[in-house]
């Protein structure tokens, strides 16, 4: 294992910093702190078919850097990072709009997860149905899901009570899976 601070990744040292890698697996965190290298580590894992798994935060960060560098949205970032962005393909979810007390107000604990036949994921729960724990406020923007589905980005996990993105997967590499959840 290999502690990498993502504060330190940018397009000039990431090859050295990673490039030694045989997996990147990009962690849920709070804040921006580090945001802008985990997204270079996303684009790295994606760009060289090094397998990728990205956790909460590290989902949200392959879904910026998909829409910016795949899908052209130069501003794609999250509302939580950048509110006046035009492209917040990561975004508040509706019923947390106005909560002003934090605690305990988050998206909480399990929720069923209805997974896509022939995906990644398929062939590792083996199942249709899986419940997986959540801690989280912000949510993939399903404004863009058509957009990412055209180009290679597909959900292949979905809440079914709330049709919420719960798992992203690229159909073309080898292991490239982002999910919502813990």
């Amino acid at each position: 294992i290999k502690w990498v601070d993502t504060e330190l990744i940018t397009e000039y040292t990431v090859n050295d910093l990673l490039g030694d890698v045989d997996g990147i697996l990009v962690p849920g965190g709070f804040g921006q702190r580090g945001v802008e290298g985990k997204i270079k580590a996303a684009e790295y894992a994606r760009k060289n078919n090094i397998p990728y798994l990205g956790i909460c935060l590290g989902m949200q960060v392959a879904v910026m850097e998909f829409a910016r560098n795949v899908l052209g949205f130069e501003d794609a970032n999250s509302g939580e990072f950048a509110p006046e962005s035009k492209h917040k393909v990561i975004d508040i979810m509706e019923e947390q709009m106005g909560v002003v007390t934090k605690g305990g107000t988050m998206r909480l604990g399990a929720y069923p997860c209805k997974v896509k036949p022939g995906s990644m994921l398929d062939k590792c729960y083996g199942k249709p149905e899986v419940a997986e724990r959540h801690r989280h406020r912000y949510e993939f923007n399903n404004d863009y899901l058509e957009e990412f589905e055209k180009h290679g980005m597909i959900a292949s996990g979905i809440n079914p009570e709330k049709n919420l993105v719960e798992i992203l997967e690229l159909k073309d590499h080898p292991w490239f899976v982002a999910c919502q959840f813990h």
